[in-house]
């Protein structure tokens, strides 16, 4: 049958197009962390691991040799992506937990059965996020970004602070993100019960998680334990599912838009890796590194007083008090 020149032109040039524009995004999103880096002999927790970055970074770990616990909400979901890790690592040391970030008692539950079955975890990763969802709170009171993002990963690797200190060299490392930049800590209403700004809490929840970093960071000066947060730059996960965007005629206009400069997951989730295996790292009290390079704060970021502030109240909130002996004990020795 005979095809028009045009079309076979037009053909060629969007097939061309297509190849350059997927060039463009592998180099863009920048080179791997070191194939070579080996996470044998350690055990690995990360939140958040049956999608996206957290699911990546589960798969590295994986094939590099860890032990990888991966804390996640849905079971089911979970349970689907670790047989397909198991299978494409060969690593049978791989497994499913339930942990609820919006809930202190899946939590609580969580670390209990971790520590039952498990004295060591070298290295934390706190991962898993939500991105302005309806307006809600979560089991504990906490508004869902808030207490997701920012109040569970607190109260995890506060029950977990001990263990680590067992298993030192250890790491924590929380995953933030440029949005922390345009966020403020609303003392007033931390909660946002008064006045809901599904977009302010985000940015709220990520400059959370750098004050976290970095007041955890000062109080493990005296330790072996490393504290990072790390930015992974725009990858295109899941993450943005509940933007209106993404349920609009709009996402596919400005998708294709940006598409071309967002990461791959999987080269989203060096960042992860190069923090916990990178041995240079291991001195880092509260550093922040985005795209494996270190990142400069803002002065909100570094803003001590209101890094007290927010651990004090977040102490209080999750009443991670109750385990106050332990976690004097762990972070004075």
């Amino acid at each position: 049958m005979w095809i028009p020149n045009l079309p076979i032109a037009v053909i060629t040039g969007v097939a061309a197009t297509a190849g350059f524009v997927s060039l463009f995004k592998d180099l863009y999103g920048g080179p791997p962390y070191d194939k070579d880096a080996s996470a044998e002999g350690k055990t690995i927790i990360i939140t958040g691991a049956n999608d996206g970055i957290g699911r990546e970074a589960t798969w590295e770990f994986a094939k590099r040799g860890a032990k990888v616990f991966m804390a996640c909400r849905d079971m089911n979901r979970c349970e689907a992506v670790r047989k397909e890790i198991v299978l494409e690592t060969g690593n049978k040391y791989v497994y499913c937990r339930p942990c609820d970030l919006a809930d202190s008692n899946s939590i609580r539950m969580f670390v209990e059965r971790f520590k039952s079955e498990e004295p060591y975890v070298h290295v934390l990763v706190n991962n898993a996020a939500v991105m302005e969802p309806p307006q809600g709170v979560t089991k504990d009171g906490f508004e869902t970004q808030l207490g997701v993002n920012h109040m569970g990963h607190f109260l995890l690797t506060h029950l977990l602070i001990d263990t680590l200190k067992e298993s030192i060299p250890s790491r924590v490392i929380t995953v933030t993100c440029s949005a922390y930049t345009r966020g403020d800590i609303n003392k007033d209403d931390l909660n946002f019960s008064k006045n809901y700004d599904a977009h302010a809490a985000y940015n709220q929840s990520k400059l959370a998680n750098i004050l976290f970093s970095r007041e955890l960071g000062r109080r493990m000066l005296e330790t072996d334990i490393a504290v990072l947060a790390v930015d992974p730059g725009l990858t295109d996960t899941d993450l943005t599912r509940n933007l209106a965007m993404s349920k609009s005629l709009t996402r596919f206009i400005i998708y294709p838009l940006f598409w071309p400069m967002m990461k791959k997951p999987r080269l989203g989730a060096q960042t992860i890796l190069h923090a916990a295996l990178e041995p240079k790292l291991q001195s880092c009290k509260g550093d922040y590194f985005v795209d494996m390079k270190p990142g400069k704060l803002t002065e909100k970021a570094e803003d001590y007083e209101s890094a007290i502030w927010l651990w004090k109240v977040s102490e209080k909130w999750t009443k991670a008090h109750h385990h106050k002996a332990v976690l004097q004990k762990a972070f004075a020795a």
